[in-house]
């Protein structure tokens, strides 16, 4: 059955778009990120103009983050104070975020911005996360063929630079007491590109937490789940407000399949160990990059279009 969308101007079927809102969900909740980076591209693949899948798509993640996040918070594993910070500083992020993103839509330049950030930042986290988690096995499988006690994963390498600057927080729940600045420089630099480019920047902000403040694994799927929920809800409004590009239709349903597959992936999430899932992540974000840098190279279907600015 198809459903016409009132701000994207197309017919679309709404079991696809059910489906693709459960499966994004699915991993949203397994991998603490919020799917964007996933759907977006399903989203313009599918032929939603990049301008409404980008906007359309932080309500999506908003609803299925929240449902990920309420199942981590029962269990214990979200650190309050820190994700707070993070979601403060991503304020100032997400809106400056939004205003460029409707500037760039003035200007005819949004749909080649959004190419070019995805393959660049896609294939870099990608690359990253996967390098450091088959490393990890591969160090856990020789430990194990030695017979010996594997040693406990580094968490930071000592006291590097962060632990020099000023302004230090405690953070009773993720065991860390280190300066306020690294985080509020990741909140913020990490909710401007997720507002940009329809992500919720969990596939970088999980990587960060782990490896720049070092955060424990236990804790880090549930905080960023929250943290993405505040700064996407902020992402929601300015959208709404500068570039009047969020389909609320495409957006409900797709909230539907959203919230469903966010709790069956925080259960499956679980069962399957912290580097297998950084692992799994990284081949995904990888693929999803590879997808688009084949959309930049290869010739399109039609080679010319005509595209009415300003409205």
């Amino acid at each position: 059955m198809a459903l016409y969308l009132p701000i994207a101007e197309m017919p679309i079927g709404i079991l696809m778009i059910l489906a693709m809102g459960g499966a994004v969900g699915l991993i949203s909740g397994l991998f603490g990120v919020g799917g964007g980076f996933l759907m977006t591209p399903l989203l313009i693949f599918s032929g939603i103009p990049p301008a409404v899948a980008v906007a359309s798509v932080t309500p999506q993640i908003v609803a299925s983050s929240t449902s990920g996040a309420l199942a981590y918070f029962r269990r214990g594993q979200v650190d309050l104070k820190l994700a707070a910070i993070l979601t403060l500083s991503g304020a100032v992020g997400a809106y400056a975020g939004a205003e460029l993103f409707a500037l760039l839509g003035s200007l005819g330049q949004l749909t080649l911005v959004i190419a070019i950030s995805y393959t660049v930042f896609l294939a870099t986290i990608g690359g990253l996360t996967l390098n450091e988690s088959v490393r990890a096995m591969l160090r856990a499988r020789a430990a194990k063929r030695r017979g010996g006690v594997q040693p406990p994963a580094r968490r930071g390498g000592g006291h590097g630079w962060i632990h020099h600057l000023p302004l230090k927080v405690r953070f009773r729940r993720s065991r860390l007491y280190i300066s306020v600045l690294p985080v509020i420089g990741l909140g913020l630099s990490i909710s401007f590109l997720g507002t940009l480019l329809g992500i919720g920047g969990g596939f970088i902000m999980v990587p960060a937490l782990i490896y720049v403040l070092k955060v424990p694994t236990s804790v880090v799927v549930g905080t960023s789940l929250l943290q993405i929920v505040g700064v996407m809800s902020i992402a929601t409004v300015s959208h709404s407000v500068a570039s009047q590009t969020v389909d609320g239709v495409l957006a409900f349903i797709l909230m539907i399949g959203g919230v469903i597959g966010a709790q069956i992936g925080a259960s499956l999430g679980q069962a399957i160990r912290g580097e297998q899932l950084r692992a799994l992540l990284g081949l995904l974000v990888l693929a999803v990059g590879v997808r688009f840098a084949l959309n930049l190279v290869l010739p399109p279907s039609s080679l010319f279009s005509i595209t009415v600015l300003g409205q």
